[in-house]
């Protein structure tokens, strides 16, 4: 399950990070759209994540290690097609199906993984995870360098896809399973008890859309970054992440979620006034090395489930977490365009408030947590 989920990571990542790459600029100079209109499009691409909680149903019908390849199949049909229809409307058509294949395979690989591996292995497994999407990142970037040069983001956008496409077709001949596993309860799960879980992950959500969509908007729009210059960007962040993504799942088994997470969100604050207030593109560039740094905490959330929730709960819980999740990523990312066009510095103030809420919220994580850990490793044994 280990190595499966590692290439399934891999392929997703090339999906993912080759759209984000080329994104921005496919959208602003070949399809001329506005801060609004990004805002949009990104709005309805975090939808499939509020539609994650019907998970649930296709596990009825499908094992969930094979509704994660038949995912990764659906990230390559829309980033294939991406490039053929340069046009508002094609471009929310293809984000959504990319989008749906994407939020739907990451659901299924934290399910996958809380179940599979100990609560002290499972930091260890999200952490190398983090790692080979950095290594996949740093070969993604280094091509389209190269290729920008010689091919158009169209072609780029197919070459990736079927990419793409090809691993996923392989993955569906594998069956990485056990038997020893809880049965993972079946519908819609939604208990009183995991009230801080679903919250910090409604919270997570508008976090993140600030370090995808507007801080990568801030650098192409203010500063006037290329596709090379972003590029760049993204490499520098994933050689820091390949080296400090370990680091960090070995901090969450030595202090706890609640000591990384509270360290996280001090971070927030600092970082996303940094991009409200400061004009410099060095200060600019580091702050949003920093904030790559600290986004590989949030696998602190999920963690913290796994050792106080119950076993059988992973599954829908998962879904629930995700769906919740991107209620906030689906209305920010429209708010938050809107305010840009009113003033570019609104949605990194409403970040500084969401960083603050959720500072407050994590100190209601038990710091006893850091130590109830199972003592068996089942990661040595794969």
């Amino acid at each position: 399950m280990y190595r499966y989920l590692i290439l399934l990571v891999i392929a997703g990542t090339l999906g993912l990070q080759g759209w984000r790459t080329l994104f921005n600029n496919f959208a602003v100079d070949q399809v001329g759209i506005s801060g609004l209109q990004v805002g949009g499009i990104q709005s309805i691409r975090e939808i499939p994540g509020f539609l994650s909680l019907l998970i649930v149903y296709l596990l009825l019908f499908v094992k969930e290690y094979r509704l994660s390849a038949i995912s990764i199949l659906v990230v390559g049909l829309g980033i294939t097609f991406t490039g053929f229809f340069p046009s508002f409307w094609g471009l929310v058509f293809t984000t959504f199906i990319f989008s749906l294949g994407y939020h739907y395979f990451e659901t299924t690989n934290k399910s996958l993984t809380l179940q599979y591996f100990s609560t002290k292995d499972s930091p260890r497994v999200l952490a190398n995870q983090q790692s080979w999407k950095a290594i996949t990142n740093i070969g993604i970037g280094a091509f389209i360098l190269i290729t920008a040069h010689f091919v158009t983001i169209k072609i780029n956008f197919l070459i990736l896809g079927l990419l793409v496409i090809t691993i996923g077709v392989y993955a569906l001949f594998w069956k990485p399973t056990k038997k020893d596993l809880p049965i993972q309860n079946k519908g819609i799960i939604f208990h009183k008890k995991y009230w801080l879980f679903y919250t910090l992950n409604l919270l997570s959500g508008a976090r993140r859309q600030i370090f995808v969509v507007f801080a990568v908007f801030m650098f192409v729009e203010r500063f006037h970054f290329t596709v090379v210059n972003i590029t760049i960007l993204f490499i520098i962040n994933n050689i820091i992440s390949y080296f400090t993504a370990p680091l960090i799942g070995k901090a969450i088994n030595k202090y706890g979620e609640h000591a990384l997470l509270t360290t996280e969100y001090i971070s927030m604050i600092v970082v996303f006034l940094g991009y409200a207030f400061v004009n410099n593109v060095a200060v600019i560039t580091s702050l949003y090395i920093v904030d790559n740094i600290f986004f590989s905490c949030a696998m602190g959330i999920n963690t913290f489930f796994q050792k106080m929730g119950d076993k059988k709960d992973i599954a829908p819980s998962m879904a629930m977490g995700f769906t919740i999740n991107h209620i906030s990523a689906v209305i920010f990312p429209v708010l938050g365009g809107a305010l840009w066009m009113i003033s570019f510095r609104l949605p990194f103030l409403m970040g500084v408030g969401f960083a603050i809420t959720s500072l407050i919220l994590v100190q209601f994580i038990p710091k006893y947590l850091a130590k109830k850990q199972t003592v068996n490793s089942s990661l040595s044994k794969n």
